[in-house]
């Protein structure tokens, strides 16, 4: 079998000789190794320029013609080694996989043709975005799965496993809003969408203060995702568990559990600024007020804090995130544990939901929350607190956060795995590697499963040599979600590369008695190539 993917240049495993051994696994040449589990390539693995502009990535299912000679130390029989235990690997699909209309699947033959590298890889599966714009765009109660249902079972005849993600937020890139009947709800009511100091509307995903309120057509936006949830469970049941192992639940902005504090965050991950608060629709501002009455405080209720910096300006630009500001006051205190608490509160009833629905189906229920490194290296760390996060130098914001996780059953799903400290601008005292550590050991100490993901799709200085970093010793993961598929991911400046990542994962570790022997390498078999190839357009 042979898989074509356009893309600039070729990577290529050609006819080659071979040793077929009893460890279950063919060492090729160059340093590249076919196993029971899939095909890992090594550095040697070559790239050759074509003049159309193609690259071909070919498979090779082959068949030993002659066997190999026993080792002549009889010790060794019993000391065969097995692979190590690695991390389950996965790739995330396009974000427009399937098309607004949900009737097609965008870029298919160029999917297809990517799942069968990834299987041959050894890559265990692949995450697919389900989009709530998409499934009940026209009418609530509406549910279209049909393209989804398509590319679950073109995964499943692939023979890789599928992670999928429920995105109750909307994308600009891609463009893909909110349901078409829930946008026209916020045309008259804007407060069903978080707003800024400005009175600025987040549109992207609903405010985290009508969770509970009827205005969805009489109906609560959670007993709406409950709904959506339901029809998912029911329309997928064949997959449930045997395709189907993992379900993420979109908690807000990117489906992340925050506050969309930057309406836009950079691709690669370096905020300048601080962000802003996001408490200003009019039923946040209801809830602060009730909040502050209820704490014999009723001025602090009449709006957020007066002394804060705008989106990308630094904590210093302002009086309230500046060491003895207001942060530190009785007043900041007030404010800053009840801005976490909602956002603690909102997670809390959407993982329960999952929790109610899926927990009988025996697949595991995810939740992600994001990385706002910059400023970790101050004491007030501003971004983490606009975005919902009460963490400070002497204030671990993120025990509750945990303790909320472990309450509902749910792993959690950490971004940023490759970013380092060197990487990052030092004005904004940003250091990823520290507050990612600080969230590992916070969850953990709960007993929270942690999986991790990467930050950029179009890569970051030294990010694989920062992945291997976070996936290897003591940074125990319950997956590594790689994002993402596409024309970028299949480039011969990108691919290689993450050929190499799935190498050092799950490369068998060998005993001294697994080595050949000079017997075994002057040993040669052909190798007899099938069928035919497939073309895969950029994605």
């Amino acid at each position: 079998m042979e898989l074509s993917v356009i893309g600039g240049s070729q990577v290529k495993l050609g006819r080659t000789d071979f040793g077929c051994r009893e460890l279950g696994y063919v060492i090729l040449k160059n340093d590249c190794r076919f196993s029971k589990g899939g095909v890992c390539f090594g550095q040697s693995l070559r790239l050759k320029k074509s003049g159309n502009g193609m690259m071909t990535l070919k498979a090779v299912h082959a068949e030993p013609i002659r066997e190999m000679k026993k080792k002549k130390n009889p010790s060794a029989s019993g000391t065969r080694s097995k692979p190590v235990d690695g991390v389950r690997l996965f790739v995330g699909l396009p974000l427009d996989t399937v098309s607004h209309d949900c009737n097609s699947i965008n870029h298919s033959r160029a999917i297809a043709a990517g799942l069968k590298a990834l299987k041959l890889l050894g890559v265990e599966g692949v995450e697919l975005p389900i989009w709530w714009g998409i499934v009940e765009k026209e009418a609530m109660g509406k549910y279209d799965w049909s393209g989804y249902l398509s590319i679950a079972e073109m995964i499943q005849k692939a023979g890789l496993k599928l992670h999928v993600t429920l995105c109750f937020h909307g994308s600009k890139k891609p463009n893909i809003p909110l349901p078409k009947w829930v946008s026209e709800i916020g045309e008259s009511q804007s407060s069903i969408y978080f707003t800024d100091r400005s009175g600025q509307c987040y549109k992207e995903c609903l405010s985290l203060a009508v969770d509970n309120l009827n205005v969805l057509n009489g109906k609560t936006p959670v007993e709406v995702y409950r709904s959506f949830c339901e029809s998912f469970k029911s329309s997928f049941a064949p997959f449930m568990k045997s395709t189907i192992t993992g379900i993420s639940m979109g908690l807000g902005p990117d489906g992340e559990l925050r506050y969309p504090s930057h309406h836009e965050l950079p691709s690669d991950g370096k905020t300048r600024g601080i962000g802003e608060f996001q408490c200003y629709d009019q039923n946040m501002l209801n809830l602060l007020k009730q909040h502050a009455e209820s704490s014999g405080n009723p001025l602090w209720g009449l709006g957020g804090p007066h002394d804060v910096p705008t989106y990308n300006q630094s904590p210093y630009s302002n009086s309230f995130f500046k060491d003895g500001g207001s942060w530190e006051c009785p007043y900041g205190d007030f404010f800053l544990s009840w801005y976490s608490s909602l956002l603690i509160k909102h997670g809390d009833s959407l993982l329960s939901l999952a929790d109610s629905n899926f927990g009988d189906t025996g697949v595991s229920i995810y939740g992600k929350i994001p990385l706002m490194h910059s400023w970790y290296g101050t004491r007030s760390r501003p971004s983490e607190q606009t975005a919902g996060f009460y963490n400070t130098a002497n204030r671990d914001g993120y025990e509750q956060v945990a303790k909320m996780f472990a309450k509902n059953s749910c792993k959690i799903i950490l971004p940023g795995m490759d970013l380092s400290d060197a990487n990052q601008p030092n004005e904004t005292h940003s250091s990823p590697e520290l507050l990612l550590s600080q969230t590992m050991t916070t969850f953990r100490k709960h007993d929270v499963k942690v999986s991790g993901q990467n930050s950029s799709e179009f890569g970051v200085p030294g990010g694989f040599e920062q992945m291997k970093k976070n996936l290897s010793g003591d940074h125990v993961l319950d997956l590594f979600s790689y994002q993402r598929m596409g024309a970028y991911f299949f480039s011969p400046e990108h691919f290689p590369s993450f050929t190499e990542l799935v190498r050092s994962l799950n490369q068998p570790k060998l005993h001294l008695d697994d080595l050949p022997t000079d017997e075994e390498e002057g040993a040669e078999s052909a190798i007899m190539s099938q069928e035919s190839s497939v073309s895969m357009q950029a994605v």
